[in-house]
């Protein structure tokens, strides 16, 4: 089935030969202005939020975006797109995949290119050309009277606040039938427990291919994958936040506005604190075998690029009278 190009450039506003520092940038941007929690129209910010996060899911993935940028965006255009050698199994073009999935957080040309479906072994065999109309083609079966379904499977994109909390998500999967063409679509509820982790598997019991014959469906699976987060990088059940800090800050100390997931929480910085120091909150990660993991602020303190004149002469009047010397 055919699927729309995504440019996921034009998605982060940014330029082809972008580094990976200004994609980075520009998704936080914009992860923030549409996040679902804040933005005042959730339903659009909710969509606004999954493309935002798609395009820097690929993007900032140098594999991803290699493969990205090698398909170019006349790929699915007569002659715009010849894929390269050894183009990856499982989500090249032209591999008849027969099912697209909905309401799963990504889209379906991610899900053709990106993602990490897999089915039970194909018991048909096609040869010849379609027939008059295009829509069914000679066939032969090698399938048993009576088989189960293939297993089937796709990603889910859940947000860091869903990880916490659990939640009820709707899918829906669209299957077109490689004898006649025709397609139906099914609809599911999905039940995300809390504290579910990344690149677990959500297993929906016969929802997957239909049988042959007596035998029972296939199994559908969802693969979870959390959602970029513009303030929070997840390791294990911890959670990282990089914290700007002014010179004076660092030096003299001071109480920072930290973000959670559920708010904001005070945080004393210590005097003397040093880029790459890890400050650490508990409790405020990912559930973790019944409790829950810590949020580690990493300082990283920042000098102000451009100074007025008044700055420029305390700077000066301060490295007069300091005898710190970072050299020694």
């Amino acid at each position: 089935m055919p699927v729309e190009f995504k440019d996921y450039y034009q998605t982060l506003g940014v330029a082809r030969p972008a580094a990976a520092a200004e994609i980075r940038k520009a998704f936080r941007k914009l992860a923030r202005l549409y996040h679902p929690d804040v933005a005042k129209n959730k339903v659009v910010a909710e969509e606004k939020f999954k493309e935002i996060n798609e395009a820097y899911e690929v993007l900032s993935d140098p594999e991803k975006r290699k493969k990205y940028d090698a398909l170019g965006e006349n790929w699915n255009r007569p002659g715009g797109f010849t894929p390269p050698p050894k183009w990856g199994s499982g989500g090249a073009p032209g591999g008849g995949d027969e099912f697209q999935f909905g309401g799963t957080g990504f889209s379906e040309f991610f899900e053709q290119f990106f993602g990490n479906r897999s089915r039970g072994p194909d018991e048909y065999s096609f040869f010849g050309r379609p027939r008059s109309g295009g829509k069914s083609a000679i066939f032969e079966r090698h399938r048993p009277s009576a088989q189960r379904g293939r297993d089937i499977e796709g990603e889910l994109l859940v947000t860091l606040d869903e990880v916490v909390q659990g939640c009820v998500r709707p899918v829906s999967v669209r299957h077109r039938d490689p004898a006649t063409g025709e397609i139906s679509t099914h609809s599911f509820r999905a039940k995300v427990p809390p504290g579910v982790q990344e690149g677990q598997r959500i297993r929906l019991a016969g929802k997957g291919e239909s049988g042959v014959g007596e035998a029972g469906a296939g199994d559908l699976y969802l693969r979870v994958r959390f959602a970029k987060h513009p303030d929070f990088l997840v390791q294990g059940a911890d959670l990282y936040h990089d914290l700007d800090l002014a010179p004076w800050e660092a030096a003299l100390g001071a109480k920072i506005s930290l973000p959670t997931l559920e708010g904001t929480v005070a945080l004393k910085v210590p005097p003397g604190a040093t880029t790459g120091q890890r400050l650490r909150v508990r409790g405020k990660g990912l559930p973790a075998g019944g409790g829950r993991g810590d949020l580690y602020a990493v300082v990283a303190v920042q000098v102000p690029a451009v100074l007025t004149p008044e700055e420029k002469s305390l700077w000066e009047e301060l490295s007069q009278k300091s005898s710190f010397n970072p050299r020694k």
